[in-house]
């Protein structure tokens, strides 16, 4: 089981002036609506709580407006929260004095926006090389990193050229490039891919799942697409109007929406791509040597020619091909069920 990395706890953001005066409101259940009709201020976050485990990839997600974007920006404090606290390793970085917080911010996150955020009358090589060149690295140790980033994220050879000569996707590899080249435990996400057509878009998502396979980052990803979330998500958070209303992996959400916001989210998810064998299987089944097998982290629908094929359940195994369950054609047949409910 991996440690938390971040808690965040009680957190509530208000904007408007005088923020902290009806922060008591909003806990006596002023809605986002309310508060700004009545008070003209805005709820930004409702008191979100949420572990975000080490080396994982936590998705947050919602539309627009939901707080998702705001809530990011309080793990590098970006924005400064109302109420509330967002640990880090067991350190509260929203107490962090200006120097400390300049050095939290230079070491521990790197940030990939929508936009890119590239300097345009900077080569790529110069771009990936700003956050190294603030931690005080000599020029050519800086020029090996940044080198090394810039082949990872397959941009060799393009390292003296110029943003407006790369393509959408090639810039936003090399603000995926420039926020790691820093080496962060955490990297932030906001919306990266959004802005890309949906073929490199695919793409960057591939590539970013093949290169936590390596890095194992803390990866905090905000998106609005439910299925760029799936794709990659260990886990989701689901928020609406500033408030968590749901936290769970894909097989959670899926299967058990936490509410009519979620319901709605998920209700067109063709289910049999995206949930695995273990969320369905029936762990009190008995192996059957005569029966095919199927490993438990593979999709329902990779399965399906098997099940086809057989005349009853498969079993189900495990990475280390041990025994843990079977799934019948009657476990299929509901999931099929209630995709079309």
């Amino acid at each position: 089981m991996s440690e938390v990395k971040i808690k965040i706890e009680n957190l509530y953001k208000i904007f408007g002036p005088r923020a902290k005066e009806y922060t008591n409101k909003v806990k006596s259940g002023i809605d986002k609506d309310e508060l700004l009709a009545k008070y003209n201020h805005v709820l930004g976050l409702d008191n979100i709580n949420l572990d975000i485990k080490e080396q994982s990839i936590q998705v947050v997600m919602g539309l627009s407006g939901s707080g998702k974007s705001t809530l990011i920006r309080h793990i590098n404090r970006l924005i400064e929260p109302t109420e509330g606290t967002v640990l880090v390793d067991g350190e509260d970085i929203t107490k962090l004095n200006k120097a400390d917080l300049l050095e939290f911010r230079r070491n521990k996150t790197g940030m990939v926006f929508q936009r890119f955020a590239l300097f345009p009358h900077h080569n790529i090589l110069d771009n990936v090389q700003f956050g190294l060149s603030i931690k005080n690295l000599d020029k050519s140790e800086s020029k090996d990193k940044a080198m090394y980033w810039i082949e990872k994220v397959g941009l060799t050879g393009f390292e003296n050229k110029f943003p407006n000569q790369l393509s959408g996707g090639m810039q936003q590899r090399v603000g995926l490039a420039r926020a790691l080249a820093i080496d962060p435990d955490i990297l932030l996400m906001d919306e990266a891919f959004s802005a890309l057509d949906p073929l490199i878009r695919t793409d960057m998502q591939d590539q970013l799942l093949d290169l936590q396979k390596n890095l194992k980052k803390t990866i905090i990803f905000i998106t609005h697409d439910l299925d760029e979330a799936l794709k990659l998500g260990d886990r989701i958070a689901i928020l609406n109007g500033g408030k968590l209303v749901q936290d769970g992996n894909a097989e959670e959400i899926l299967l058990n929406p936490a509410d009519e916001y979620v319901s709605n989210f998920v209700k067109d998810v063709n289910r049999i791509k995206v949930l695995k064998i273990g969320s369905i299987m029936n762990i009190d089944g008995n192996m059957n040597e005569s029966n095919p097998s199927v490993m438990v982290d593979e999709s329902i629908e990779n399965c399906l020619p098997t099940m086809l094929e057989s005349e009853s359940s498969l079993n189900v195994l495990d990475n280390d091909k041990n025994f843990v369950g079977v799934i019948s054609k009657n476990n299929i047949a509901e999931i099929l069920r209630r995709s079309k409910d």
